[in-house]
């Protein structure tokens, strides 16, 4: 890659896939207030894709303008299950609570990239994936939530796809990589646009 590139962003999912795709980044974790997008249920605020590309687009404008001569990478990730918004969980009862609200049910994961330089939005986009679960036990729940809250604990949904959350579903319609929290392809079909691959 020609230009430096920051990813705005704590998750070691989403720097592990870049640098999975060949690319050298710093990290650089943007702390911002992701409440004041967030939305209760009955609520009249923005809609999911909205907060999700608001949210990485505050990321990465907020450190491209600490850092003005690199590209930077924001990315968020919304669940939206029937118009309720559920975030990363606060606690292993909050954990099990959302997905037995998951459970025998289909939802979808928003996951927006925004990239901003000097403070100026270049390029962003949301993908979208929807997944069903199959109908879970209450005491398959609990019992997943006990041995793997060190891990689910960060991800939205308290499951990763990734890992043992897998066979939790019966269909996942949607990119992979949009599924673990960043178009990847879009954003290196972008980057190759831009003639950063360029020799």
């Amino acid at each position: 890659m020609h230009s430096q590139l920051i990813l705005a962003s704590a998750s070691l999912i989403r720097a592990q896939m870049l640098r999975g795709a060949g690319l050298d980044l710093r990290v650089i974790p943007a702390r911002i207030d992701e409440a004041a997008f967030r939305i209760t249920p009955g609520s009249a605020a923005l809609a999911p894709r909205d907060i999700a590309s608001a949210l990485a687009e505050r990321k990465a404008r907020h450190i491209s303008e600490q850092n003005p001569d690199a590209l930077v990478l924001g990315a968020d990730q919304v669940l939206d299950l029937g118009g309720i918004i559920l975030s990363k969980p606060e606690s292993p009862a909050d954990a099990i609570a959302q997905l037995t609200g998951l459970s025998g049910r289909s939802h979808r994961l928003l996951s927006a990239v925004a990239v901003c330089q000097a403070g100026r939005l270049l390029w962003h986009h949301v993908g979208e994936a929807r997944l069903t679960m199959h109908p879970l036990a209450a005491t398959e729940i609990e019992a997943y939530v006990a041995t793997h809250w060190a891990s689910i604990r960060h991800a939205v949904g308290c499951y990763k796809l990734e890992e043992h959350g897998a066979r939790f579903f019966s269909a996942v319609e949607g990119d992979y990589f949009t599924v673990l929290g960043l178009p990847l392809i879009e954003f290196l079909t972008w980057l190759r646009a831009r003639g950063e691959f360029a020799s």
